[in-house]
């Protein structure tokens, strides 16, 4: 299982123990910015600190104005880029240039602990949650995936945080999942490389002679078929599934509940001639042109990959880029 990040659950903790505690967290980057928008970084009291906001350029920056807004009870927006005398002075000369949201948890105009503490709880179920927080205003909520504002749904399934007129949206998503049918070869690497990138992972076989624990240790194993092993996970648009048997008895009913799913990628495994084959049987099957277009095949970025770790270079980064890149997914 993929671990968190642990930042707002280290903030609360460092509340709770009377340290006190305060979220900064990234809401604008351009140019050349070395976290992404969402980063956050909690530092304490005492200054002790967990996670970042940038490689190291601006932290000590950072700190000091968390510690000043501890002592004030006021949230407040920092910018830090090349245009900034202080940006030379932290460090920001890589031409990129961010905004830093500063909040002071349980002082003054800062969030609640028990925000925190409802966030933590929604994290710590594995659901999909959105902290919201007005910079004008300052009022704060958390809310899901289902909640009714223009975009959400699309920012939580490319994790997006960002800004909607004035309201900062924080996408806290569940660990990315990724199923893989067939334990071939090419699913070793494939899956080491998965839950590198932060994925829990599931691989499906009925067959025990190739899903076992001598040949895929620390996995998660499930030897059912693959249409009632895949009906079994909960398949939605955090979901990534790749079959790679080759054989349509095991392949097509996983790809059947796959293309009946909101998975974000479908990559099936085999040559384009295999693949026509693949589509014939499934039009046949009643599924339409629209519907046969989410198949990634033959799966993988096309960099020449030979060998299965070189294939499973190729699928990952596909994948990666279906998830990071919404428009490009079918």
């Amino acid at each position: 299982m993929a671990e968190f990040d642990q930042i707002p659950e280290q903030a609360l903790a460092w509340f709770n123990a009377g340290k006190g505690a305060v979220l900064a967290t990234v809401v604008q980057t351009w140019g050349s910015a070395p976290r992404p928008v969402g980063a956050q970084l909690a530092i304490s009291g005492n200054m002790e600190m967990a996670g970042s906001v940038s490689g190291g350029c601006v932290e000590g920056a950072v700190v000091e104005e968390a510690i000043e807004a501890l002592r004030t009870g006021k949230p407040r927006l920092l910018q830090y880029g090349v245009s900034n005398e202080d940006a030379f002075a932290v460090g920001m000369a890589c031409g990129g240039e961010i905004h830093v949201l500063v909040e002071p948890v349980g002082v003054g105009q800062g969030p609640d602990a028990d925000l925190l503490e409802k966030l933590v709880q929604q994290r710590a179920k594995r659901h999909a949650a959105a902290y919201l927080v007005n910079t004008k205003t300052w009022q704060r909520q958390i809310v899901d995936r289902h909640f009714d504002l223009n975009g959400l749904r699309q920012r939580f399934a490319g994790d997006m945080s960002g800004f909607e007129g004035d309201w900062f949206i924080n996408i806290h998503n569940p660990p990315l999942r990724m199923i893989v049918v067939g334990a071939v070869h090419i699913a070793q690497p494939l899956l080491q490389m998965a839950r590198l990138a932060g994925y829990d992972t599931v691989l499906v076989d009925p067959r025990d002679a190739f899903a076992n624990k001598a040949r895929f240790p620390d996995q998660n194993l499930v030897l059912d078929w693959p249409d009632t092993a895949l009906k079994a996970q909960r398949l939605d648009m955090r979901v990534a599934v790749v079959t790679l048997t080759h054989d349509p008895k095991l392949d097509d009913p996983a790809i059947k509940t796959a293309l009946h799913s909101d998975v974000f990628y479908l990559g099936c495994l085999g040559s384009s001639r295999t693949h026509a084959k693949r589509l014939k049987r499934l039009s046949e099957a009643g599924f339409s042109q629209a519907q046969l277009s989410k198949i990634h095949a033959p799966v993988g970025v096309d960099i020449g990959s030979k060998t299965p770790a070189e294939i499973a270079i190729s699928i990952m980064a596909e994948i990666t880029g279906c998830l990071r890149r919404p428009e490009t997914r079918r």
